[in-house]
């Protein structure tokens, strides 16, 4: 196994980990494997620390496949919370407005979903890492500042979204979505909210593919650890 000219891992990134601490983590097993020969590593997608699931890690040399990774389908399963809105449009701050949901019926919310299949256009969270004049949403949110922030709509494409279970007692609503990179599900999750003529948040997420690569392939840290102790490492990039 010669990770400097390049592997491409899939992992199961658990959840409340960061993708950052993901990659550390994996580069940290990788290097102590090689005698302490350092290496490059990247990830190919950014999930939140709320969401778990599918993330492709690269190594050496295959770190230049990156941007075509990332431009691979991606698929979710999603849990939304309705009737309920947060400022970060999931779980990582407390519901700040409560809407009505009485008119909300199964049938209705597989006619909204319908809606947002196709192309969309989407304006981001304020909590993203996307950047204004130079500096992350999100920085400036944790700040205070979210009301400087203004976000511009981005084109995206929706190829599937679907409805796999609703507990009309508690509101929840269980989807599956595929769909193009830059996809913010909490901002779809938001939006399915204001269709329905209410509110909704994110409460669960978890990513099960990128392009051809599925979940059902992925290394858990565990798994990977045990696994990398059973290689022949090569450290050579000839």
């Amino acid at each position: 196994m010669n990770f400097l000219r390049g592997q491409v891992l899939v992992f199961d990134k658990p959840l409340g980990m960061t993708s950052f601490q993901l990659v550390a983590k994996v580069r940290w097993l990788i290097t102590r494997a090689m005698g302490g020969r350092k290496l490059k590593v990247g990830h190919a997608g950014t999930l939140d620390p709320l969401a778990s699931g599918l993330m492709l890690l690269c190594t050496g040399r295959a770190t230049k496949q990156i941007e075509q990774l990332q431009a691979g389908v991606k698929a979710y399963e999603a849990t939304l919370q309705l009737g309920a809105t947060t400022p970060s449009y999931d779980l990582e701050h407390p519901v700040d407005h409560t809407f009505p949901t009485e008119h909300i019926t199964e049938p209705l919310l597989r006619q909204v979903l319908h809606t947002f299949e196709g192309d969309i256009m989407q304006v981001p969270p304020v909590f993203s890492a996307c950047k204004v004049e130079g500096v992350r949403a999100y920085d400036m949110a944790r700040k205070g500042r979210g009301h400087e922030v203004t976000l511009q709509a981005k084109p995206l494409h929706i190829d599937e979204i679907s409805l796999t279970a609703f507990r009309p007692h508690t509101m929840q609503a269980d989807i599956r979505v595929v769909c193009s990179k830059g996809t913010y599900i909490r901002a779809l999750a938001r939006d399915i909210g204001e269709s329905l003529h209410s509110g909704a948040h994110l409460i669960a997420l978890r990513r099960t593919q990128v392009g051809n690569f599925t979940v059902q392939q992925a290394y858990t840290l565990p798994a990977f650890e045990e696994w990398l102790s059973q290689q022949s490492i090569e450290t050579d990039l000839d």
